[in-house]
Formats: structure tokens, C-alpha cells, sequence
């Protein structure tokens, strides 16, 4: 197998979603790895093949086609490792979000303690917390077996005590758990996380370990009340998750022996590349990415010492759609459509849309409701993150996003965006980031699929990254302020590398853009009006250095926190207005 830089390993990735599997090829280019090409094929978890294998060979099949290589025997066997005539790869990783949201119980002491790092833990993979039990837990212990045995949870997640600290309240908790699993039929008991005191380990082993489908054990994500650390767990719980997907989903067992064990949760490895990138950035801004796919809403945040992960499958453009009413109205959706679409409509689109979660907007009707619609389940994920971004984080206001830079956003909603100006506003109108920063749309959905990558060799992802295999949209500046529609709030004036300069005056209401191509650099000379706040403090004026992409520099004066206007003609007026200004 070649070892050296020049002659590097080959790796296929594969990321099984709901609606799309893809086929990711790097490889190694004049030196350097690269991301050479991707196939993709119809997701096949549901009816009517139920084997989310044939979905995964159906893309490398097409990746074969795009290449003229071949990855796949006669057999539609992986081969592995490169042969010699040019077949096949050294290396095969995989990402997962297909199948059902996974119900979770979470356990713990503490409601605002251990429960709530319980949450924050299961919100790291595809699973929707369905029951909580702690110290307080009003129920009695039979109301809580009934309970259980009701809601048949896939998984339990165990927080709570400090390393070594007191152990009888929560074996008290644990012993309706393990009644319960063992009056459940054995192909339904849940799996079990603990990851709570570390001294609990042998009791717990045997108190559960001969009742669930399988017993899973981490580190404290609280080994003191002042300190939670939730990544050994969160790895722990991915592999939970993938275990748990192969006793539903049929293939995932063939995948997981292509890869000899590294598939990972397609939320997990987004925040491990998260996690690296953060520490790359170093900035005193925050990092940011966001996907927005069929199984889910992810968010994922890196600041100075911290990271977040949140997915959210009650955010999905999938077969959740009809749910997205639990958390919003048909009228919050259409506020962000172009078009005059009445409430009926959009609700026979989510229900077919639930059940064809692979079909693309076919008319300007269906992309107008799809983009109004992913708008609106982004909206709703950043508010539910932000509970838990750091206090500390920078912002310009705390009623605002704190401050990112850069921005990624990838998923199915972008990418089958037409325009990179119609993929801009709809981050803008859903995240309002605030201040400047720079916007890259990973068109490619390679961000995971780097994450996954990592774990069979650390130096692929690094170069992909500088590669250019990332589509910078250019350089966002948002300035926090309200005021009345089309008053002054900003002069700008851009100097190229050249000398030459541009100049714009941004009113409030409208989007202003100067032209910067990718590639190129250049000096932001920002003047505020007012108590407009760019990032320097209001009113304050500044300069910075900014670098060019696809729409150059943007000027965003609709103010923070967006109000669209209440008359639905004028607001359906201004989104057309602000469509036609980007290119959209």
C-alpha cells in the first residue's frame, strides 16, 4: 500500500442520508489530497429495498461512472485496498442520519445540572428526548415502569453525581429502568448510556447489564458540579447510535464492516471538524456551521474554548415536516415566501413533502414554499442552540447571534438553491448574523464527511480545507440597529489591492452589494451612522481587511433583529426587492 505524501492512500467516503446517499472520492493531486468527485443516488432505508446498502452502492456505482473507476467486484463488494490495475481504495469511512428520530429517556439527579447535560448529550446524534426522570420526579416508581413501557425508548441516557460523591439516590433512580427493561420482550429493551459517577460502574453493570440490548459506559460528563464535559460521552453515545441503527436499518452492519468501524452519526462528525476548526480560527469570534438536510437541523458552534453541537429532527425537511406545526404556524412559514401562497397550499406540500422527502422544487410555487419552509426550521434550530452558547460569548447585544466569523452552511436546502444569492438570504433572514463576517457554502456537503475522514487520516481534511473545495459567497457586514425604512445607517468604502476604491450608502431596509471576485483582497473602510454597531461599537467607525467570493461584499441594513413588515403585499414586495438585489 503506498505510504509516502506524493503516493498517499485513496479514501471513499459515503454519507447515507435520508432522502440522498453520496460517494465522496479524495485522493491524492500533485501532491496534495483533494476531493476529486461525487456521486449520489436515492437514500434506500424505506420501502420498498429497506437496505440502506443498496442506496450506498447505487452512489459509488454512479461515482464509478463520473470517474471511470472502479470501486465495486462483480459482486457489488467494496474493494479494498487499491489494486494495482487502479481499482478500488485504501481507505472507506461513513456518515449516518437516516432512519427514525430515536426516542431518548434521559436520567439524571439535578434538573438544571445532570438532566440538562443529559439533553445536551442527546442532542449530539438523530434522537428526540421523550422523557426525563430525576431526583424530583413527582411519579411513583410504577407510574415511571408504566411510563417506559409505554413509550418503548430506544436509548437511556444516565448523568449524574460527582466522581466519587454519594450513589444511593440514583440507584434508586436506575432500579424502575432496569424493571422496566426486563419486562420489555429482549429485541426491545433500550441501550443504555452511563455516564455519570465513575465509582457506579460495577453496580450498574449489575443492576442493567443482563437487562438492555446493550450497556454503554463514559466518562462523567460531570466529575464536578463546576465542570461538564460532554465530548467522551458524545463519542460514546455515536457509537450507541450506530449500534442501535443496525439492529433497524438493514445494511448498516454491511457499511460498518466496509469501514471496519468508522461510521459515525452525520451530527457528530460535523462538530468534530467544528472542534478542529475553532481551534484553527483562534479568533475572539465564534465559528459557526449550520446543515439543513431531510433528517434534521444541525448547528454546530466552536467559541474559545468550547464547542456546541445541536441536531434537531423536529427541524427536518423530511417525513418530520407535519411536526414543524408543534413549533411554529402555516402563517410564520409564508411570512418569508415571495408569493401570495395560501395556507392550504403549503400544508398539503409539508405532507407531501414528508412522504417524497427526495423530491426538488418543480415549480416557482414548490421553490418558493421549500425555501420558505427550510427558512423557518433554521430559524427555529438557531433559537433553540442558542441556550447553549457560552454567557461569555462575543455579541453586540445579548438579545442578538453572538459574533461569528466565518459562517459555513451546508445541506439539501442550499445546495439545490439555484443562485448562491438565493442560498444568502435565506442564512440571512434565518440566522441574522450580526457585524461582519465572511459566508462559505460547503456546496459539496464535505464538512462531515471530513469529520468522518479524520478518524483514518488526520492530514486529508486539513488540505481538502485549504483546497478551495469550499464556495466563499464573500464577506457579510450586518449592522445592529432600528430605525425608520430608508434612513442612512452606513457608508462604506472598499479599496482593492490595486488602489481603486468602490463606495456604497446602505439605508435601512435595503441590501447593497460592492464587488469583490473570489480570490482578491481589500481594505473595508465602515462609518456607521448613528447608533448603528458594526462590530466597533455604536457609531463607531473602523476599517478592516476583507477577501472576495461569489457576491463580493454584502451590505445587510434590514436591521437586527429583523422585523419583516406586517401588510403581506409590502413584505412579499421587499423579499422580491432583496431577491433581485442578490441575483436570486
Amino acid at each position: 500500500m503506498p505510504v509516502s505524501l506524493i503516493e498517499g492512500d485513496s479514501l471513499l467516503a459515503v454519507d447515507i442520508g435520508a432522502a440522498t446517499t453520496r460517494a465522496v472520492l479524495f485522493d491524492v493531486v500533485e501532491g496534495q489530497y483533494r476531493f476529486v468527485a461525487a456521486g449520489h443516488a436515492p437514500s434506500t432505508a424505506e420501502a420498498p429495498f429497506k437496505d440502506v446498502s443498496e442506496g450506498v452502492r447505487n452512489a459509488i456505482s454512479h461515482l464509478q461512472n463520473v470517474t471511470g473507476r472502479a470501486f465495486l467486484d462483480t459482486d457489488r463488494t467494496l474493494v479494498t485496498p487499491s489494486q494495482p490495475s487502479g481499482a478500488g481504495v485504501d481507505a472507506f469511512v461513513a456518515t449516518l442520519s437516516a432512519g427514525p428520530t430515536l426516542k431518548a429517556v434521559v436520567v439524571g439527579l439535578l434538573a438544571d445540572v445532570s438532566l440538562e447535560s443529559a439533553r445536551r448529550l442527546t442532542e449530539t446524534v438523530y434522537a428526540r428526548v421523550v422523557d426525563s426522570i430525576g431526583l424530583n420526579d413527582p411519579r411513583r416508581p410504577d407510574e415511571v415502569i408504566d411510563g417506559l413501557l409505554t413509550l418503548h425508548p430506544d436509548m437511556v441516557v444516565v448523568t449524574g453525581g460527582t466522581d466519587g460523591g454519594a450513589s444511593r439516590s440514583l440507584q434508586k433512580i436506575l432500579e424502575p429502568i432496569g424493571l422496566a427493561s426486563y419486562l420489555m420482550p429482549a429485541e426491545k429493551r433500550p441501550s443504555i448510556l452511563f455516564a455519570g459517577n465513575q465509582k457506579m460502574e460495577t453496580e450498574v453493570k449489575s443492576m442493567l447489564g443482563t437487562l438492555t440490548s446493550s450497556l454503554h459506559f463514559s466518562p462523567n460528563v460531570r466529575p464536578s458540579l463546576e465542570t461538564e464535559d460532554l465530548e467522551p460521552a458524545a463519542r460514546e453515545l455515536a457509537r450507541l447510535f450506530v449500534n442501535v441503527r443496525k439492529r433497524q436499518l438493514k445494511g448498516v452492519d454491511v457499511i460498518d464492516a466496509w469501514s471496519n468501524g468508522h461510521i459515525l452519526p452525520t451530527g457528530y462528525a460535523t462538530g468534530r471538524m467544528m472542534r478542529y476548526l475553532s481551534r484553527v480560527y483562534g479568533s475572539t469570534k465564534g465559528i459557526l456551521s449550520v446543515d439543513i438536510g431531510a433528517s434534521g437541523t444541525l448547528v454546530a458552534a466552536g467559541f474559545k474554548g468550547k464547542s456546541t453541537l445541536g441536531v434537531y429532527p423536529q427541524f427536518g425537511l423530511g417525513e418530520n415536516l407535519p411536526g414543524l406545526l408543534n413549533h411554529t404556524t402555516l402563517e410564520n412559514i409564508l411570512r418569508w415566501s415571495p408569493l401570495d401562497i395560501s395556507v392550504g397550499v403549503l400544508r398539503d406540500y409539508l405532507y407531501q413533502k414528508s412522504l417524497y422527502p427526495s423530491t426538488i422544487p418543480a415549480t416557482r410555487e414548490d421553490q418558493a414554499i421549500s425555501q420558505a419552509i427550510a427558512r423557518e426550521c433554521l430559524h427555529l434550530s438557531i433559537q433553540a442552540a442558542r441556550r447553549d452558547f457560552p454567557s461569555n460569548a462575543a455579541s453586540l447585544n445579548s438579545r442578538l447571534l453572538p459574533l461569528f466569523d466565518p459562517i459555513l452552511a451546508g445541506g439539501g436546502a442550499l445546495s439545490d438553491s439555484p443562485t448562491p444569492g438565493q442560498s444568502l438570504l435565506l442564512l440571512l433572514d434565518a440566522l441574522q448574523p450580526v457585524g461582519v463576517t465572511t459566508i462559505i457554502l460547503d456546496q459539496n456537503n464535505l464538512l462531515p464527511i471530513l469529520g468522518a475522514a479524520a478518524g483514518r487520516n488526520n492530514l486529508l481534511p486539513v488540505q481538502v480545507l485549504d483546497s478551495g473545495a469550499f464556495m466563499s459567497v464573500g464577506t457579510v457586514v450586518s449592522p445592529a440597529v432600528q430605525t425608520a425604512y430608508g434612513a442612512q445607517i452606513l457608508r462604506a468604502r472598499l479599496t482593492y489591492e490595486d488602489g481603486t476604491e468602490a463606495r456604497s450608502e446602505l439605508k435601512f431596509g435595503t441590501i447593497e452589494i460592492l464587488p469583490l471576485p473570489s480570490g482578491h483582497g481589500g481594505t473595508l473602510t465602515l462609518q456607521p451612522s448613528g447608533h448603528a454597531d458594526v462590530g466597533f461599537g455604536p457609531g463607531r467607525s473602523g476599517q478592516i481587511p476583507v477577501t472576495g467570493g461569489a457576491l463580493g461584499v454584502v451590505f445587510d441594513g434590514r436591521g437586527r433583529p429583523l422585523d419583516l413588515p406586517s401588510d403581506p403585499v409590502r413584505r412579499r414586495e421587499l423579499i422580491k426587492k432583496w431577491h433581485w438585489t442578490l441575483g436570486g
